[in-house]
């Protein structure tokens, strides 16, 4: 029966102080991994809105080019070239728009992101300081293993990882602004030959 007392978990179910924090280190537990199950749902929704984005701009453009097309062989070509600013603004207007809500929506996935790595971070320093409390019972030090807890979650570093990030996002940019001009060209090409 000593033996069976001597047992952490036991210590920990005789003091109140002990027992106390580990219901609410659960407790917290609980809600950080609740929290990092939304954040993940939600970066997943991002990245669905994102590829919803990139195929609605080739989609536009493709039926855009395809109705310019079927629209130039019924009208002359000087009627048609003259007229030619329309539909390249309309197209203009379009491109820049969804470029804008591709950033916007690559901005929201890159915070999100960040959140999930601090959320993670702290669910880690938890589990451990969970364990050491379950392994050590009554020997846990309140006082300087929650201080080294706080400490640790106040002295976190962010790192500065988003640069790559941004670059991904600003060779898309270029990309999609690229094939926008070429999109310009091909209207010009259709509606003047």
């Amino acid at each position: 029966m000593a033996s069976a007392s001597a047992h952490p978990l036991h210590q920990i179910a005789e003091s109140p102080t002990h027992r106390l924090l580990l219901k609410q280190w659960l407790k917290e537990q609980d809600l950080i991994s609740r929290r990092i199950s939304l954040k993940e749902s939600r970066m997943d929704s991002v990245r669905k809105e994102i590829a919803f984005l990139y195929c609605f701009f080739f989609i536009l453009h493709s039926l855009s080019l395809l109705v310019l097309f079927s629209s130039s062989s019924h009208d002359p070509a000087s009627v048609g070239c003259k007229r030619m600013w329309v539909p390249s603004v309309a197209s203009l207007l379009c491109s820049l728009s969804v470029l804008w809500a591709l950033r916007y929506k690559g901005d929201t996935e890159a915070s999100i992101k960040k959140l999930l790595e601090r959320e993670r971070e702290d669910e880690l320093i938890l589990a451990r300081c969970l364990d050491e409390l379950k392994r050590k019972g009554l020997e846990f030090d309140l006082m300087k293993e929650v201080d080294a807890l706080r400490r640790a979650k106040t002295l976190r570093v962010e790192a500065k990882g988003t640069s790559g990030s941004k670059k991904k996002w600003d060779f898309m940019s270029i990309i999609l602004v690229l094939v926008s001009f070429g999109v310009l060209v091909m209207i010009r090409f259709v509606l003047c030959n």
